[in-house]
């Protein structure tokens, strides 16, 4: 096994697993990757007009075989290999929208997804608008967004800010199986496009799901956060992948008596701004932590947010944020491991906020 994969295996995702196997009370275990497979397998049955495009998303079963077996069950028409052109196959895939389907059109990698950005943007995002709300486009692009393992600085970047600075988009970005599955459903039944942000090393990552995450019904309202650990004195706000180092985190620093409010923002855009403002009138403290650049970024946006609004008033010091290291992505898996927070990061930061207020 690598090194790093020891390290998620070992350190972090099997304490996390267990934090939420006691939060959920639940024996159903389910793999990310399995998640979105069955999410993806249940909307397909569901409806028709649903379909799926990309690289290798059919004979293949997926680059990271989350579409597997769909093909052999669904057929051409419902899974479609495209060639390696990003601007080509998304445009299809607004076309299919705009005329009365529902692509998920898969990105290998959300940094290919940057060949293909005036689709996106141009495209899906305005079309609504620019037609007076005739035309809507009910398109979800999926996608692994940020680092993997050693992948360097073109394969690496985190675009969450990128795309919740676009108006005409909703954007979420899941961390545990109930968010990717519950996410991804919500996506393909919402009428607008939806970016989901998904986590290349959490797709062999499991956690417990309810029986009401289960359901084939079930869906995570775009919009609503999520609190994963309730506390009084910091309030941490998280996305993605960095929500798991922030809970382990949380959970240091209550062995410090710190007791941190983690909240997992989930969706990007719209933001849950009523959950974060009671929880700083409630902390009186805010650290936003994301493995994204920290210049413009998810962090700035939530920073600036509550600076003009009468929150700010509740706040007993600056607001911080952790973010990744402002350089492209080393290739050295060494040191990338160094250029993202983890929780000793994340513990040091909230403890120069807390100070002694506590």
């Amino acid at each position: 096994m690598h090194p790093i994969q020891r390290y998620l295996k070992s350190r972090l995702f099997v304490h996390c697993f267990h934090y939420q196997k006691n939060l959920y009370r639940s024996e159903t275990t389910m793999t990310v990757r399995d998640a979105l497979n069955l999410a993806l397998d249940e909307e397909l049955a569901k409806d028709e007009k649903v379909f799926i495009m990309g690289e290798e998303v059919a004979q293949y079963d997926g680059a990271y075989k989350v579409t597997k077996g769909l093909w052999k069950k669904y057929g051409d028409k419902r899974l479609i290999d495209t060639p390696i052109t990003e601007a080509g196959f998304c445009g299809i895939a607004i076309g299919a929208a705009l005329g009365g389907l529902k692509p998920i059109c898969e990105f290998m990698t959300y940094n290919f997804s940057m060949q293909a950005i005036d689709r996106v943007v141009n495209g899906a995002a305005k079309s609504l608008y620019m037609s007076a709300g005739r035309y809507s486009v009910p398109i979800v692009f999926r996608g692994p967004n940020g680092n993997g393992k050693g992948l360097a600085a073109q394969h690496s970047q985190c675009f969450a800010a990128w795309y919740m600075h676009v108006p005409g988009l909703k954007v979420m970005s899941p961390c545990t199986c109930e968010d990717y599955r519950g996410s991804l459903k919500a996506a393909v039944r919402d009428p607008d496009p939806v970016v989901i942000l998904e986590s290349e090393l959490l797709y062999n990552v499991k956690f417990p799901l309810t029986n009401e995450a289960l359901d084939a019904n079930f869906t995570i309202p775009i919009g609503k956060a999520k609190i994963e650990k309730t506390g009084k004195h910091i309030t941490l706000i998280s996305h993605g992948q960095a929500t798991l180092y922030t809970i382990k985190a949380a959970e240091m620093l209550a062995g410090e008596g710190i007791e941190a409010e983690v909240i997992n923002l989930r969706s990007l855009r719209p933001l849950d701004w009523d959950t974060v403002f009671k929880s700083i009138e409630k902390t009186h403290k805010l650290m936003t932590v994301e493995l994204g650049w920290p210049r413009c970024g998810v962090g700035a946006e939530i920073v600036a947010t509550i600076m003009e609004n009468p929150v700010f008033f509740q706040l007993d010091a600056p607001a911080v944020r952790c973010t990744g290291v402002d350089v492209p992505m080393p290739y050295s898996e060494k040191i990338e491991h160094d250029c993202t927070p983890k929780e000793t990061h994340i513990v040091e930061f909230a403890k120069k906020v807390c100070g002694t207020s506590i």
